[in-house]
């Protein structure tokens, strides 16, 4: 219960509406109480003015100051103040402690608040010393007060503990399907998504969330695919060593030139798919040996075109290299930029019908080269572009011989490419061919 976040957002409201109530509990006592006093003390000359007043009506009333005594003392009474009275002499005459009466004023008392006078002329002075601290009339003021301060203090305090709980709730739900999602995806289940509700820091959590998931079910898929699409690379040829085998053995065929030939495709189909797959485990494992050296693209594109002449006059296509004289000098591997050319050339004959052409090209800027091999064969749908260059994607799904490979060979274009500093990328329309690009960075002058 303690590692419920709820409960503990509750605890620190609580904690912080209690501070928050005594911290202003004691800041409205001390600052009314002080204000109060203030008050008092600017009282006093108003209120000394009418005692002297009152004080020299007696005082001319009665004719002397045997009276004055008694008044000062009732009034003292009431109003809790010492009040003394100096006459003209400078001989304290009136005392409501009576403790000075008969002598001269002190030297330490404050200034007199007020002269008296009579109905001949000046009396003397009225001294007023107000009582230390309240009285009770003014403590019952203060009390009240305070109550008053303390009531609004708890009154909003609870206001402040119901907006936490109701708060707390909106807040904490998300998180709630947060965690119910990521209970979900460790069960197994890779499809689950958050529904995104905001754009805070929670919102952007359930959107990275959300991308996490939709990663994690491609990778199960591709992973999945990959596990099936070897099995079937490795099947298929495996099931023609077996026949070819079983009948030379049971004596069905005679073996001859035909059969060893047929056999050694088989085994060099299998060499091809582990040397691909062993390319890219090295390049995902960044283990790839890259053997860069001043290399001329121009000779690669001759090259390539050369090697792949027989192949495409057997299906009636024309394999050209157009590149300029002037290409400048790149540090590549020349192994490695001859196998991404013999694949895409591969690739691009493979795509194309008799009477079609393959043209190998390049041209160059001051940063990069970019060698184009293009084909005016079949084209590729728009929705399969984005995925020609994902390992075991086929546009053909029959997996024919006659329409291609193992649906590697665009993979490892892409990742020696990559290795390399460079980038690919194809453009094609249905019925118009293909323009497979690739980029190298240019050497730096030194």
């Amino acid at each position: 219960m303690w590692h419920s976040l709820r409960l503990r957002l509750l605890l620190i409201s609580i904690i912080v509406v209690l501070i928050a109530t005594g911290v202003t509990a004691f800041v409205a006592s001390r600052r009314t109480t002080g204000e109060f006093e203030r008050y008092v003390e600017q009282r006093v000359p108003v209120d000394g003015r009418r005692l002297a007043y009152l004080i020299g009506r007696v005082y001319t009333v009665n004719g002397g100051w045997e009276s004055v005594q008694s008044e000062v003392e009732q009034i003292s009474a009431n109003r809790g103040d010492r009040i003394i009275v100096v006459n003209g002499n400078g001989i304290v005459v009136a005392d409501s402690d009576k403790a000075a009466i008969g002598k001269p004023p002190d030297r330490r008392w404050p200034p007199p608040v007020a002269g008296l006078f009579g109905a001949d002329g000046p009396l003397g002075e009225l001294y007023v010393f107000p009582k230390r601290g309240p009285n009770d009339p003014d403590r019952a003021f203060l009390s009240a007060v305070n109550r008053s301060v303390l009531f609004g203090a708890l009154i909003a305090g609870l206001a402040a503990v119901a907006f936490t709980l109701a708060t707390s709730s909106r807040i904490l739900k998300p998180v709630e399907r947060l965690t119910d999602a990521a209970r979900r995806m460790e069960r197994g289940d890779l499809s689950v998504q958050v529904d995104i509700d905001s754009e805070d820091e929670i919102g952007q959590l359930a959107h990275a969330f959300n991308s996490m998931a939709g990663s994690l079910a491609q990778q199960e898929t591709l992973r999945r695919n990959l596990v099936s699409d070897v099995a079937h690379e490795l099947r298929t040829p495996l099931t023609n060593l077996r026949g070819y085998l079983e009948a030379s053995r049971d004596g069905l065929i005679i073996p001859d030139a035909a059969l060893v030939n047929n056999l050694y495709e088989e085994t060099m189909l299998l060499q091809r798919l582990v040397l691909d797959l062993q390319d890219l485990a090295q390049v995902d494992a960044g283990q790839l040996t890259l053997l860069s050296t001043p290399t001329d693209l121009g000779g690669l594109l001759e090259q390539a075109a050369t090697m792949f002449q027989v192949q495409a006059q057997e299906k009636g296509v024309t394999v050209v290299a157009d590149a300029p004289g002037d290409l400048p000098v790149v540090t590549v591997d020349p192994e490695r930029i001859a196998q991404v050319l013999r694949n895409l050339v591969s690739n691009a004959i493979a795509h194309t019908p008799a009477g079609g052409a393959v043209t190998l090209s390049a041209h160059a800027d001051a940063h990069e080269v970019t060698v184009a091999v293009s084909d005016t064969g079949e084209g590729i749908s728009p929705e399969h572009l984005p995925h020609v260059f994902d390992r075991f994607y086929r546009v053909d799904p029959s997996r024919t011989r006659q329409t291609g490979g193992a649906g590697l060979g665009l993979a490892i274009v892409r990742q020696l490419v990559l290795a390399h500093g460079g980038s690919v990328a194809v453009e094609s329309k249905p019925g118009e061919g293909s323009v497979f690009t690739f980029t190298l960075p240019v050497d730096a002058p030194a």
